[in-house]
């Protein structure tokens, strides 16, 4: 469905969880959330109640995800880029998505901000209950785009993982979750990033099918836990033997109806 123009930007207006939300994104030249954004989702409890912060918020998907299973919880969704922002908030002003806009924020600002300037930019410190981020994961020599929008979306430099994991620490309380999804080329980035600030950290690779590489992996954390990590059972998104089908877990997970832990 056509969405509104923003920023002389077109719109569309997309279902997720079976229609029982709907999220505005550009219709193209820019970054269009899918089953990454309802996976990370799926990393926060079933149970949660509380105050998220999604970083690299996008549109709003994850967020709006969190809050659709969540009805206790709250969200604030940060996001750099202009555009990007605008949608989230238009997003929430649809009809149908009242249930989400009264307990959800939008703030524009830049995640890799460090100290006195992070905090005047919007990013208080020791708060949040959950943290989810979605960093640009791309190599810049890998699938680099001529399209600024998109490249900041989906291209990351060097140090840029450890920027945002150290920007999640800080606006967490302690004991506190940080739930990430990024490609199983970056774990070791991650892992190192987060030593020192989280325990009890588990990674869950995320497979198209039983017989294939990981595509994905959702690294998970608890700020200043001592546990030791954990490897998670695997996701597949697809049976072996062709098809598009999600399987049933799968099915189930981007569809709000399960999360990552059952």
């Amino acid at each position: 469905m056509d969405g509104p123009v923003i920023d002389g930007v077109a719109t569309t207006i997309d279902a997720f969880y079976r229609g029982r939300f709907h999220l505005v994104q550009p219709a193209k030249g820019a970054h269009r959330s899918g089953a990454d954004a309802t996976i990370l989702a799926a990393s926060v409890p079933a149970d949660f109640s509380g105050t998220l912060a999604d970083l690299g918020a996008g549109a709003g998907a994850a967020a709006f995800c969190v809050l659709d299973r969540c009805p206790g919880a709250r969200a604030v969704l940060y996001e750099k880029s202009s555009l990007m922002a605008a949608c989230a908030r238009a997003g929430l002003a649809l009809e149908g998505n009242e249930y989400l806009k009264e307990r959800a924020e939008t703030v524009e600002a830049d995640v890799t901000l460090d100290g006195k300037a992070r905090e005047a930019a919007g990013f208080p410190r020791d708060v949040y209950d959950w943290v989810i981020a979605n960093p640009p994961f791309n190599d810049p020599k890998d699938r680099a785009t001529p399209n600024a929008e998109k490249a900041d979306a989906h291209v990351m430099d060097d140090e840029l993982l450890s920027r945002w994991i150290k920007t999640a620490c800080a606006i967490q309380r302690p004991g506190s979750g940080l739930s990430l999804i990024a490609r199983p080329q970056s774990i070791s980035e991650i892992l190192q990033a987060m030593r020192k600030r989280y325990g009890a950290v588990t990674v869950l690779p995320v497979h198209p099918r039983p017989s294939r590489p990981a595509i994905r992996i959702v690294v998970c954390g608890i700020k200043g836990s001592r546990r030791q990590m954990e490897l998670a059972p695997p996701l597949f998104l697809h049976d072996d033997g062709g098809g598009t089908k999600f399987s049933a877990r799968a099915d189930a997970i981007t569809n709000g109806r399960a999360t990552l832990s059952g």
